[in-house]
């Protein structure tokens, strides 16, 4: 079966003419067929669609007029290595045994001039053909099998738009738009350079990592330019970038726009120019920016231009120097110089593009008539020229090309395999069923490169990063300075080497492109109304917050850290306590002492005079008992002060609650006695003859009860050391946590309910003999220590940090003093300063005189 029924369901795009309504239908060609520039015949033919000429005529079609036949003019070199590198692939596999042996591959290259209109022309012509009448019939096969081609994305949407209809693969060496992926609009389209989608991601990544937030960006005005700067312009926000301004310009724009559009750029802030355009575009724009004197801007270049030979070798080349961006890698293909330098216009005599590219070649002509120009001998030699057509150091595009040639060649491969046992074709067995990704078409080049495509028939997304420099000679040179590959995770795609970077104006200092300066260590970025966010003041950073340079937002510290005084760096809360270092402390721990040892010094001074009648009256086993419950009140201060530990802060409560239990209770004890002492009025009164086992019981028991409270407290509920940090944000306060408050309340609450108790006996006997009324003294102290405590509970709960601590300590101490001076003051003044024997006998015959008129009480 013949390579023809393969491919059948592909379709002539005719136009059927009827004559009279009696006469047969004849199906013919509208217009004058359009010829390739270069052919060859084969079994299998592939189309070719470059830009060989770059200039069209600017002229407005008129709509009563026919237009005129679409000339192009100005030979492109660059697109010209193109097509002689499709041939040169053609003429590879032809000689190859193992990919499509015995099968002659033939090629059909044609002019799309870089526009709209004339891939037009050429899609029409590599479909139709060149015959002009069809018979009655319209249906037929295409010319071409595939089509390799165009050069610019404007174009290569209506190729494929026209040849997708008819089911002929589509395969560009140059087209970037990332439009071109939809595979619902272009179901048969392939390429061999990766789609914008990556690189225009890629441009954003480029510019953040070297910190230009303030970028200007120029785009041709057509798919190409306008799709790809709109992916950067909606990719630079995510990055952080703001675009200051985007301009739009065509191959065909008014000389007033492009002077505008530089005019913009010359006016702009911004240092960094990322420039989405076309050759053509870049020319004219390159052109202007030379005339104003654009200088000083540091150009981040598509994959379009950025390794444009043409570019570098015109003119205005210097003020591209140290331009940055995105190429194809580079390719080696063997023997395609040795082909380029065997082009001559005897290969076809006949053929009037290699006469006219030998011609812009050697500046001379074959048509002597010509004034001025030297008559061309056909004895110039290519290799005695440089230009980009014969210099192929730079095999990026023409790599493309070669690539896409040969994907078609092992699809047909894999074509004829799959159908070379069948009688009849199979539906899998068509040309785009073999070029599917992943399937088929994986095959690697002699040079090691490996060719595949993925499910939107786009090959795999990596890029040189190329920065243009000087020689020693001076000329500009594409030096590679690192890589990018889409497939590789974040953070891992870019391979940079800046230390080899050549920045504007040939410098090696990185230029810096910003709209605001960064702001410092502690201080945080505040947009600007009416401005992008590129845009900021600095603002300081708050307390308890910190920030590095540059940053948006300021970060608070953690709940244990504060900032430091620059809000660059978070440094552990100074925590709080009442350490006996400070002053305060100081001053606490000496109070206290000094009444534990006056406290010592008193009962020194009772047991001295523990013979004396004042102090045998005075109770002196409870006296002594009450001393030393105060020594421990001034003492339990102590456990106040300090770090609080686990054992610490239980210890502070329990101590100061039982020796307050203990103090109180051995003065109600003794208030209790005095009042029976004294109220017994007769012998038939039924009183204990000794109290003094009584008392005992009531200091122990009186006592005892707040011992089992405090006991519950702390099996249930106990204190422990905590961290405050809500009172003070910039300090920690180390403080005891109370565990129950239920329990510290009932422990001072029980505290108040003896002093009341005490209070109340001591009130009653206030009218005893002024000779002998220690109530009084009792009543004294009881009203002190209550006002001490009363105003100590509104001062603890309002006291901040550890100053509660302080204001416990002020009312233990406050509280203890006012006891042992109001009780014992008055009869240490009187052993020690009224000491005579008159007044012990006195004092001797009064209390033997209430002994006698109480002679039931006996005093144990």
């Amino acid at each position: 079966m013949g390579l023809t029924g393969y491919l059948r369901g592909t379709f002539l795009c005719l136009l059927c003419i009827h004559g009279t309504y009696y006469e047969t239908a004849l199906c013919e060609l509208l217009g004058s067929p359009v010829l390739p520039l270069l052919s060859k015949k084969g079994d299998i033919t592939i189309g070719g669609a470059f830009s060989v000429y770059t200039q069209t005529p600017k002229s407005s079609p008129s709509l009563t007029e026919t237009p005129e036949p679409l000339i192009c003019t100005r030979i492109s070199f660059r697109e010209f290595r193109f097509a002689q590198t499709m041939m040169f692939a053609i003429e590879e596999i032809n000689n190859s045994s193992s990919l499509l042996p015995n099968v002659s591959v033939g090629y059909k290259i044609f002019d799309s001039c870089g526009s709209t209109l004339s891939s037009t022309r050429a899609a029409m012509g590599l479909i139709n053909g060149q015959e002009r009448t069809f018979g009655k019939t319209c249906s037929g096969q295409s010319t071409v099998h595939a089509i390799v081609g165009a050069s610019k994305s404007s174009s290569t949407i209506v190729l494929s738009q026209i040849a997708g209809t008819f089911q002929i693969p589509v395969i560009s060496h140059f087209s970037t738009c990332a439009c071109l992926s939809n595979r619902k609009v272009h179901p048969s389209f392939f390429r061999t350079i990766p789609s914008d989608y990556y690189q225009s991601r890629a441009l954003a990544q480029l510019v953040k990592y070297f910190g230009w937030t303030w970028v200007g960006a120029v785009r041709s005005d057509n798919d190409y330019g306008n799709n790809g700067m709109a992916t950067f312009i909606e990719a630079a926000p995510q990055e952080g970038i703001c675009v200051e301004y985007s301009e739009a310009i065509s191959g065909t724009s008014l000389y007033e726009q492009v002077e505008r559009v530089v005019r913009v750029i010359k006016t702009g802030t911004a240092k960094v120019l990322v420039a989405f355009l076309g050759y053509d575009e870049m020319d004219i724009l390159l052109e202007e920016a030379l005339r104003q004197n654009l200088t000083g801007l540091q150009w981040v270049g598509s994959e379009s231009w950025i390794t444009s030979s043409n570019l570098a070798l015109n003119r205005y080349s210097g003020i591209l120097t140290g331009s940055i961006g995105f190429a194809i890698k580079k390719g080696k293909i063997a023997g395609l110089q040795d082909f380029l330098l065997q082009v001559h216009p005897s290969q076809d005599p006949q053929n009037h593009i290699l006469k006219e590219f030998w011609e812009e070649t050697f500046g001379c002509s074959f048509q002597s008539s010509l004034h001025g120009t030297k008559q061309c001998s056909g004895s110039e030699r290519l290799r005695d020229i440089k230009n980009p057509f014969t210099d192929v150091s730079e095999l990026r595009i023409s790599n493309n090309v070669y690539k896409a040639v040969y994907a078609v060649a092992h699809a047909m491969h894999s074509m004829l395999k799959c159908g070379e046992n069948s009688e009849t074709v199979n539906a899998s067995c068509t040309l785009k069923s073999i070029l599917q990704p992943k399937e088929d078409v994986n095959f690697s080049l002699q040079s090691g490169e490996k060719v595949s495509f993925d499910e939107r028939g786009d090959p795999a997304a990596t890029y040189q990063l190329v920065n243009w420099q000087r020689n020693s000679a001076g000329e500009p040179v594409f030096v590679a300075v690192g890589s990018y590959d889409a497939s590789l995770p974040n953070g891992k795609q870019f391979t940079i080497e800046e230390m080899n970077i050549t920045w504007v104006g040939a410098s090696r200092q990185r230029p810096i492109s910003v709209c605001s300066e960064s702001c410092l260590p502690g201080f945080r970025q505040a947009v600007i109304k009416g401005k992008p966010i590129c845009c900021f003041s600095c603002i300081a950073c708050a307390a308890g917050e910190i920030s590095n340079s540059n940053s948006a937002d300021c970060s608070p510290c953690p709940l244990e850290y504060w900032s430091n005084e620059d809000h660059n760096k978070c440094v552990p809360k100074v925590i709080e306590f009442l350490s006996y270092e400070e002053t305060m402390g100081t001053l606490l721990t000496a109070f206290s002492l000094f009444g534990a040892g006056l406290t010592l010094v008193v009962s020194f001074v009772f047991f001295w005079f523990r013979h004396t009648p004042l102090v045998k009256a005075s109770n002196s086993e409870l006296s002594f008992l009450l001393l030393l419950s105060l020594t421990f009140c001034f003492l339990c201060s102590l456990t106040f002060i300090g770090r609080p530990t686990d054992w610490s802060c239980m210890l502070r409560h329990v101590a100061f609650g039982i020796a307050f239990a203990l103090c109180i209770s051995c003065i109600l004890t003794k208030t209790i006695t005095v009042v029976i002492a004294f109220k017994a009025r007769t012998p038939a009164n039924t009183v204990p003859q000794c109290l003094a086992s009584h008392q005992r019981m009531g200091v122990v028991g009186g006592t005892f009860l707040q011992v089992l409270v405090c006991v519950v407290w702390l099996a249930l509920a106990p204190p422990f050391p905590h961290k405050n940090t809500i009172y003070a944000a910039e300090r920690i306060i180390l403080e005891c946590n109370l565990g129950s408050s239920i329990g510290f309340w009932v422990v001072l609450g029980y505290i108040g309910l003896l002093a009341v108790l005490c209070l109340i006996l001591a009130f009653l006997a206030r009218k005893l003999p002024d000779n002998f009324n220690e109530a009084k003294f009792i009543t004294f102290s009881m009203l002190i220590f209550s006002a001490v405590w009363v105003t100590f509970i509104p001062a603890y709960v309002s006291s901040p940090g550890k100053f509660t601590v302080a204001v416990e300590i002020f009312a233990i101490l406050a509280s203890s003093f006012g006891l042992l001076f109001c009780i014992f003051a008055p009869k240490c003044y009187i052993l020690l300063l009224k000491k005579n024997s008159s007044c012990r006998d006195k004092s001797r015959n009064k209390v033997n005189t209430v002994q006698q008129q109480r002679r039931p009480i006996k005093l144990c």
